[in-house]
């Protein structure tokens, strides 16, 4: 019998279980796996270009302490990288909003200047709404740890009505420069995520001579996913023109699988695979070569998702209330502790612990924190650097537009190199409104390792009886 097999235990020994297999050499050697990625450079220079257009601005208009609270504003454009255009623009105001009011909150919050425990607990109980309403409308990016360090750093700006005024027009005019460069590539390429969709679902049908029958399931679910996104690209785009070529290419893929599994020929699979390449090229169409000419798409394409029902359905769910909660008790708990033990700044325990609980199970949270760790320690080491060479304000610019492009990059690879970006791009952040010493580094660190550790201790505790990731 496998442990997959065994009879389900009880909670708590499922979660002493848990507790004992987050030191399993295994699952920590997962943390250093490098992940294929692919189409990360547009998505990365959208958000690169929305934070230097902000932060040049804001440099020019004599707005420097403003600026960075507009480029955190601007990080609107890191998420739903790969939604279709229509869709897009939804999600990211979404995004924004949220953004907004994390701001305002945050710099109400400072004004009203509440002691450390009492900034920490109302923050931690922001974090789980954030959860909650990232997870509610299925909006994918760096998720809810960026509002809360957009809502620390009102906090820690602003004295006064004026000053949450001045950080919540800031984070304002950077959500629209975000949101702009983030559609901008749908006036020139509107179906590139189609495009881009249908080349992935290739891959998974083309590598069924390798896989076999057992990865039939997920080749048809890669051409259902395709469609759905093609879909969401407008009815008319989807339906006439290149859209109706990619429908009838995803038809031809299905063919192709229909015939391999009859008679075992896998020339239609290869002849089909080739076009992949073609479609990851930056074009607005293609000739897709014996499939222009075939007749019309004879599966209809599935009605586009709608993000308002989604989160309809999503925000009755136990598990969105489940994951919210961890968010909250132990963003909580890692601030508390580590503003007892008398660190500077506590939140940054509560932002450690909030990253690690983003893993889709518990062998990935464990992973995520050992990332972020790691990721921490050498991007800490880097930010003590650049603090030490009393960068000027334009240097620092510089500085973080590619830190922050290369983080984008990075995200999809492997998340400790992701930290590793973010840690001195968060810090050199950070002395646009406050000064800040290389020691900060060090403190960064211990808070982040008291993050983690809590992070992943409330994983334990309140992981599902369902997730058995780690016994495998």
């Amino acid at each position: 019998m496998t442990a997959l097999d065994a009879p389900t235990p009880t909670r708590l020994a499922h979660a002493r279980g848990a507790l004992v297999r987050a030191v399993v050499p295994k699952i920590w050697r997962g943390a250093f796996e490098l992940r294929a990625a692919d189409a990360t450079i547009a998505p990365a220079l959208r958000v690169g270009l929305a934070t230097a257009i902000v932060l040049v601005a804001g440099g020019l208009l004599g707005y420097r302490e403003l600026a960075g609270f507009a480029a955190l504003g601007a990080l609107a454009a890191a998420f739903g990288r790969y939604e279709p255009y229509p869709r897009l623009a939804g999600k990211l105001a979404l995004v924004g909003i949220a953004l907004v009011v994390f701001v305002a909150f945050g710099g109400a919050l400072g004004a009203a200047g509440p002691s450390s425990w009492a900034l920490i607990g109302a923050l931690s109980l922001a974090a789980g709404v954030a959860s909650a309403y990232l997870n509610a409308f299925h909006l994918i990016g760096p998720g809810p740890v960026i509002m809360i360090f957009a809502a620390t750093g009102a906090a820690g700006y602003s004295t006064s009505a004026s000053d949450v005024v001045a950080v919540t027009v800031a984070a304002v005019v950077g959500v629209l420069v975000g949101w702009i460069a983030a559609m901008l590539p749908g006036l020139v390429l509107p179906l590139g995520p189609a495009r881009l969709a249908a080349a992935r679902a290739l891959v998974v049908v083309g590598s069924l001579e390798r896989t076999g029958a057992e990865g039939i399931p997920a080749a048809r679910a890669a051409l259902d996913r395709a469609r759905e996104v093609l879909a969401a690209s407008g009815r008319s785009r989807a339906e006439h023109g290149h859209g109706s070529d990619l429908a009838k290419l995803l038809d031809a893929a299905d063919d192709a699988i229909d015939a391999w599994v009859a008679d075992g020929d896998d020339a239609l699979i290869r002849d089909i695979a080739q076009h992949e390449r073609e479609l990851r090229r930056v074009k607005r169409a293609s000739v897709l070569g014996g499939v222009g000419d075939r007749p019309s798409p004879r599966t209809e394409l599935p009605p586009p998702t709608r993000v308002l029902r989604t989160a309809r359905v999503n925000i009755t769910s136990a598990t969105l209330r489940h994951t919210a909660f961890r968010a909250m008790i132990a963003s909580a708990a890692a601030g508390w502790i580590a503003s007892a033990c008398g660190f500077e700044h506590p939140l940054w325990a509560s932002m450690g612990a909030i990253a690690a609980l983003q893993g889709l199970n518990y062998t990935h949270t464990v992973q995520r924190g050992v990332q972020r760790l790691l990721g921490n320690v050498a991007g800490a080491a880097i930010a003590a650097g650049l603090i030490a060479l009393s960068l000027g304000y334009w240097e620092a610019v510089i500085v973080v537009v590619i830190l922050q492009t290369a983080a984008e990059l990075m995200v999809v690879v492997n998340y400790a190199l992701t930290t590793l970006a973010v840690t001195p791009m968060a810090l050199v952040l950070t002395g646009f409104t406050s000064p800040i010493s290389p020691e900060a580094g060090m403190t960064r660190i211990v808070d982040t390792l008291i993050g983690v550790v809590i992070g992943v201790v409330v994983a334990a505790v309140t992981v599902s009886r369902t997730d058995r990731h780690h016994l495998a």
